[in-house]
């Protein structure tokens, strides 16, 4: 399939340089592109399926809300790596 697109020159002239230094073209690095933004049919159905997956978790962090910090977790970590280091 073809697909015609509107550039400024400039930008489109630092691109062709790029690619060329890289050993490719606009035409496949656009390709490229195309195919990862658009993503695979595996990967979108693998998606769809741990958004719902998400969305029918009964998982949760309590009727408190989260009642704890990013510190609170690291504590212990960081407190066995202060004793390795002690003299």
């Amino acid at each position: 399939m073809n697909l015609t697109i509107t550039s400024d020159l400039e930008p489109l002239r630092r691109a062709r340089i790029r690619a060329l230094s890289q050993g490719t073209s606009v035409n496949a690095v656009l390709r490229e592109f195309l195919t990862s933004y658009a993503g695979s049919d595996v990967e979108t159905s693998a998606r769809a399926h741990l958004a719902d997956l998400a969305r029918a978790s009964t998982a949760s962090s309590g009727s408190q809300g989260r009642t704890w910090t990013r510190e609170d977790l690291y504590a212990d970590r960081f407190d066995r790596d202060l004793s390795v280091h002690e003299p």
